[in-house]
């Protein structure tokens, strides 16, 4: 048996299709009260726990650091030492965010964290919480996550492209476009290794490959659907936002493959799916 935290988010719902899963909403337990993971997790007892509920409003943390804080460092922090407890392994998800963005070589698990936003910040919090709790564990950092459902970049420039033939994308943030459906699976083998092999525990990153800008996955989305939209990069500079976001994203997912098996999902075949799954695949 398998207890996700988070219902709605995009991983979440990929879950959802996995035999043996448990998945509990903010329904059922509203990480603003923490202590209600470890409520649930005593009471369910899991072979292993997913946390892949998350506050992921970027910009609104800006304003509310203390809310991302109790939902992305209180609450995985407390469900690690309820898992610790209980011997339960646990899978958490995080992010390219804890790192600053500088250069442009791809970050391992074992780069210096720096976040340069209050986001960052929080996510940061429950990965050193996990690290400290003593639990069999394994952070995944994962980035640019794209699905059929929930908010996110594809679904964002479908919508957008009825109404417009011109696009405006940053183009010199580069990191790897992640299909929700690969995190999910990654997890669930993840956590099966962790049960039956402890010392597999750690830090582990998982991207999309290759390597591409926003502006590149907007022109991807309409070549697959066949629109004639004209994408022009432009500078993050050109499009301000509350909060800074990282210019590099790239992720070094080397140890996850040699440890887990695991190989970077392609996001352009991620895209083909996703876009199938929205039944506007080649659309016009």
């Amino acid at each position: 048996m398998i207890l996700v935290f988070g219902r709605t988010g995009q991983v979440a719902r990929e879950l959802h299709a996995f035999s043996g899963v448990i998945a509990l909403g903010r329904d059922e337990v509203d990480l603003l009260n923490p202590s209600k993971c470890q409520e649930a997790i005593r009471d369910i007892k899991p072979d292993f726990v997913i946390n892949a509920a998350a506050y992921t409003a970027v910009d609104q943390a800006e304003e509310e650091e203390e809310v991302a804080n109790l939902i992305n460092g209180r609450a995985p922090t407390l469900m690690a030492n309820t898992c610790a407890g209980l011997s339960i392994p646990l899978v958490h998800i995080s992010t390219d965010y804890v790192f600053d963005g500088n250069g442009d070589r791809p970050f391992s698990p074992e780069c210096e964290t720096q976040p340069i936003n209050a986001y960052g910040r929080s996510k940061l919090m429950g990965e050193e919480g996990v690290q400290s709790s003593g639990a069999v564990f394994a952070i995944l950092r994962t980035s640019w996550v794209v699905s059929a459902s929930g908010k996110n970049f594809i679904k964002t420039m479908l919508d957008l492209s009825r109404e417009r033939d011109e696009f405006r994308i940053v183009e010199d943030q580069v990191g790897g476009l992640t299909p929700a459906c690969d995190i999910a699976e990654a997890c669930i083998a993840i956590g099966k290794q962790l049960v039956n092999d402890p010392n597999k525990r750690g830090v582990y990153h998982l991207s999309g490959t290759p390597n591409t800008s926003w502006a590149e996955v907007a022109r991807e989305i309409f070549r697959q659907t066949q629109k004639d939209i004209d994408v022009i990069g432009i500078p993050a500079s050109d499009f301000p936002t509350d909060a800074k976001r990282p210019l590099n994203s790239r992720m070094d997912c080397g140890k996850t493959e040699k440890v887990f098996g695991i190989k970077r999902p392609d996001w352009r075949s991620g895209i083909k799916k996703i876009l199938t799954e929205l039944e506007v695949l080649h659309e016009k």
